[in-house]
């Protein structure tokens, strides 16, 4: 019987060509395409029907209609034979998910967090801090796996979906895991839009204290940036700063949750556990670090740094085409309404105790 290695020994070196690996996976390179490109339209088509029609829609970011768009297809379709043609291509979506990771690093600039002051800034840390905690509080006591947690915990502190995009490559979570995650977050994330100024003019804050409880309690920064213009411009302005402070924090987050998972799985590892430590490293967190770094430095111009970002875009729409596709319903049946629950639940927390840190803070010292 031939082994494995002698099979592929006789097989045609064509079939090893560039030319021919690229002709594999161009079926499935169109189609994750096909599928974010619809996401994308699907996301400005909304926006501008609520603006024509003077609604008020939640915005409905991309990254969920791809994953929605491609998660119909794959399960309608996936299991079909000729469906396979498109595999090769779908498998390429985490190298496009590592390549967008590295390249998001150019929109969150360190210096963004000096600009917030003192007082302002020690709230952000304190939000990571209880964001964090009261997620994985809430998910021991609901039995959420622990990359799950670790997905929603970073999502809720940080910045959303582009945390949970980096983070599910860097502890290698799944894909269900991720729809899951960016779903719950975003459900959230809309009804803050309408609720939170509704709060703040009840409680009567001042611009200054509403727009720093938005930037801090808020998920995702579009949600962010609105809930505070629907207050003021000037809350706006402040929501906008907190928010992009919070996201700066992404790389530092992301590297210690790589490195506490890393460590996990080589806990039963015989040798040198921070040489396995290091081999099960993501090392493309590394690379988002060296474009943040690079981006804080102003070492690309504004126009390279637009593009690059347009760039990490693109590469996420036809990541998360491939997430939809290989994302399986019955196993999200499984996992049940819980993930919600959980997100809901910790959102509602990390929401009243940011409100009365800065309620506190404003009245103590006075925020503006």
């Amino acid at each position: 019987m031939a082994t494995a290695l002698q099979t592929e020994g006789a097989r045609p070196q064509s079939e090893f060509s560039p030319l021919s690996r690229l002709l594999r996976i161009l079926p499935g390179l169109a189609l994750l395409f096909g599928i974010g490109y619809a996401g994308k339209l699907a996301e400005t088509g909304v926006k501008s029907f609520a603006k024509s029609a003077n609604l008020s829609l939640p915005n409905i970011e991309y990254v969920l209609w791809a994953i929605i768009f491609g998660l119909v297809i794959g399960n309608l379709f996936g299991s079909r034979r000729w469906f396979q043609v498109f595999d090769p291509g779908i498998a390429t979506y985490e190298f496009w998910l590592k390549l967008g990771i590295v390249l998001l690093g150019v929109r969150f600039l360190l210096a963004d967090v000096l600009k917030l002051g003192g007082v302002s800034l020690i709230l952000v840390v304190l939000e990571l801090a209880l964001a964090i905690g009261i997620m994985i509080g809430f998910s021991r006591i609901f039995g959420l796996g622990p990359k799950l947690t670790a997905l929603l915990a970073v999502g809720s502190s940080i910045c959303g979906v582009s945390a949970i995009i980096a983070t599910q490559g860097a502890i290698d979570a799944e894909d269900e895991d991720a729809s899951f995650a960016i779903a719950a977050i975003l459900a959230l994330g809309a009804f803050g839009l309408f609720a939170y100024p509704l709060i703040g003019r009840a409680l009567g804050m001042s611009d200054h204290a509403f727009g720093l409880w938005t930037g801090l309690a808020v998920d995702n920064t579009a949600e962010a940036s609105a809930a505070g213009a629907l207050f003021s411009d000037a809350a706006g302005q402040v929501a906008v700063l907190a928010k992009t402070t919070r996201n700066a924090m992404i790389g530092f987050v992301v590297l210690g949750a790589a490195l506490i998972f890393a460590a996990r799985s080589g806990r039963e590892f015989q040798g040198s556990k921070s040489a396995f430590i290091w081999n099960k490293f993501p090392k493309f967190v590394l690379g988002f670090l060296l474009f943040s770094t690079l981006a804080s430095l102003q070492v690309f111009s504004k126009d390279q740094v637009t593009s690059l970002a347009n760039l990490s875009r693109w590469a996420f729409l036809l990541t998360f085409a491939g997430v939809g596709l290989r994302t399986n319903i019955g196993e999200l049946r499984r996992q049940g309404l819980r993930p919600f629950i959980v997100g809901a639940l910790a959102e509602l927390s990390v929401a009243v105790a940011t409100l009365l840190l800065v309620l506190a803070a404003d009245k103590l010292i006075g925020l503006g």
